[in-house]
This record gives structure tokens, C-alpha cells and sequence, in this order.
């Protein structure tokens, strides 16, 4: 079954905001009179749609769940967690996560992805769109992956059924 992921009003107003940003940066450069050199301009062209370009190609669309396989779609590659390496699905209560810190990634530009730490859950993957809504996942091997689908009882429960029917 397919789950699908929104966006929460923080990632909306970031993702507008950075994109007016990006476009302002442009008109700015190649549109008006700009003092940059032609190098200068085009090296920031190049950070801008590359930060752009790769940070909408990583995000999250949404999470497919199969008998053996949870798959993370995102536009460039999936991430595919086997069944078998899942050792626990959980509901987190929002205030679990508070006082989560971005170590390497995305905290709002299309969703939140990335490295994130908590003191209580440690070391995190986040494949998130919104701050709400979270599922943790544990692997076999200790990794912490927090994804956030739109219907949160309903894909906790389909691990349950599926734990069930594979036992």
C-alpha cells in the first residue's frame, strides 16, 4: 500500500520562501545591471539550482509498504528497508521529538531529511515532511529512521498485520 506524505505549514512557508529567494537572487544577477563579473555570476547560478536541484531530488514523496520491503520513494532513487531488517514501527508522540538537532541535512526546504540527533532516540535518519505525524522505525542493526505518512494507525497497523501474517 502507498502512504502518502504532506507538507506542514514550516515546510511550506521555507519551500515559498526560499524559492522567491532563489528568484529574486536571479532577476538580480542576470536581469539587472549587476556589478558581479560574468564568472561570479554564473558560479552562483551554479549553487543556487545545484542546492535547489538536489535538495528537491532527496525529498520525500512517499512510502510504499509491500509484504517484504518499505520503500522511501523520493524523485532520484528510492530507499528500499527490507522487512526483514525492521525490528520495531512506532507512533512517536510530537513532543518526542522535540529537541531534535539537525546534524547533516534539510530542516524545512520540501520537508526534513537528512542526519538529526535526540537525546532520547539518539542518532536518527529523517525521511520526513512534516514535524508531526512521526513513525520510528528501528532496524536489526540499531538505526533509527523517522518517516511521517499521512495516515500514521493505519501504516503502524499495516506492520502489525503484515508481523502477524508473516510470523
Amino acid at each position: 500500500m502507498t502512504y502518502k506524505t504532506s507538507w506542514d505549514n514550516l515546510t511550506k512557508l521555507v519551500t515559498a520562501g526560499v524559492t522567491v529567494l532563489y528568484i529574486g537572487i536571479f532577476i538580480q544577477i542576470f536581469i539587472r545591471e549587476s556589478e558581479l563579473s560574468q564568472g561570479s555570476t554564473y558560479v552562483i547560478a551554479a549553487i543556487l539550482v545545484l542546492s535547489y536541484g538536489i535538495t528537491y531530488a532527496f525529498r520525500p514523496v512517499d512510502y510504499q509498504v509491500t509484504r517484504d520491503k518499505l520503500i522511501i520513494r523520493r524523485p532520484l532513487n528510492e530507499v528500499v528497508i527490507e522487512r526483514s531488517n525492521i525490528a520495531k514501527v512506532e507512533a512517536l508522540e510530537t513532543d518526542q521529538l522535540r529537541w531534535s538537532f539537525r546534524t547533516f541535512g534539510v530542516g524545512g526546504l520540501f520537508g526534513y531529511f537528512g542526519k538529526f540527533y535526540n537525546f532520547k532516540i539518539g542518532n536518527m535518519t529523517w525521511y520526513a515532511t512534516r514535524r508531526k505525524n512521526a513513525v520510528l522505525i528501528k532496524t536489526i542493526k540499531g538505526k533509527n529512521i523517522i518517516i511521517t505518512p499521512d495516515e500514521v494507525g493505519a501504516f503502524v497497523g499495516e506492520f502489525g498485520i503484515l508481523d502477524n501474517v508473516l510470523s
